[in-house]
């Protein structure tokens, strides 16, 4: 599954913000992989992440808040900061094929005694960007490699996406727009203490 966290147009708060969840979240879910991001104004910060991950995390989607004084402003009084969380979909014809270099490797870990005696493991490297991703979660070289690319073209895409949001702010406005009511988590503070966690099935609270 491919997440993507966003501050949308949210002020250097809400990029730190996403910066914390992605830490929280990587004690949770500890296969988590970067994909891509966009850094924020501040150091540390972002304005927006993609990661991968085996687990789902559809239960995620909407907006996490975060209560705390801002760390940058002592004097303002707003306390209520909001990320954005959303699952991001398969995209598919983004890459041209002869522009992709392929490669193979030993994943190892998981997957039985087939896995170390064949090179399951898949890495792709896009030419033109220089960008590379890797998947080693499926038992079939096929199968790696389909999770590879769709990787490859979730970060191709979002890239053309955030290009053309830079030519057209109304656009990224919308894309990025943040509902602030209801909130699938809470955390407090500048330790990032969870308030409130969501119902899920088979998971307790943190």
């Amino acid at each position: 599954m491919i997440v993507q966290i966003s501050s949308g147009q949210g002020p250097e708060e809400c990029e730190l913000g996403v910066a914390l969840l992605l830490r929280a979240l990587q004690k949770e879910f500890p296969d988590i992989e970067i994909l891509s991001e966009h850094t924020g104004k501040e150091k540390g910060c972002y304005r927006s992440i993609l990661f991968s991950t085996e687990a789902d995390l559809s239960f995620l989607e909407g907006s996490v808040q975060w209560i705390c004084k801002s760390p940058y402003r002592p004097h303002h009084q707003r306390k209520n900061w909001y990320m954005d969380v959303s699952v991001v979909p398969e995209v598919k014809n983004v890459t041209i094929e002869g522009e992709i270099r392929s490669e193979t490797f030993h994943s190892g870990g998981k997957g039985g005694q087939n896995v170390n005696k064949v090179e399951t493991g898949v890495r792709l490297t896009h030419v033109p960007s220089g960008i590379t991703v890797t998947s080693t979660a499926q038992r079939s070289q096929y199968a790696n490699k389909m999770d590879a690319m769709n990787k490859l073209n979730v970060i191709l895409a979002g890239q053309t996406e955030y290009a053309r949001a830079s030519q057209a702010k109304d656009a990224w406005q919308e894309h990025t727009k943040i509902i602030r009511g209801n909130p699938v988590r809470i955390y407090e503070g500048k330790k990032f203490i969870p308030k409130r966690t969501e119902k899920r099935e088979g998971a307790g609270n943190i």
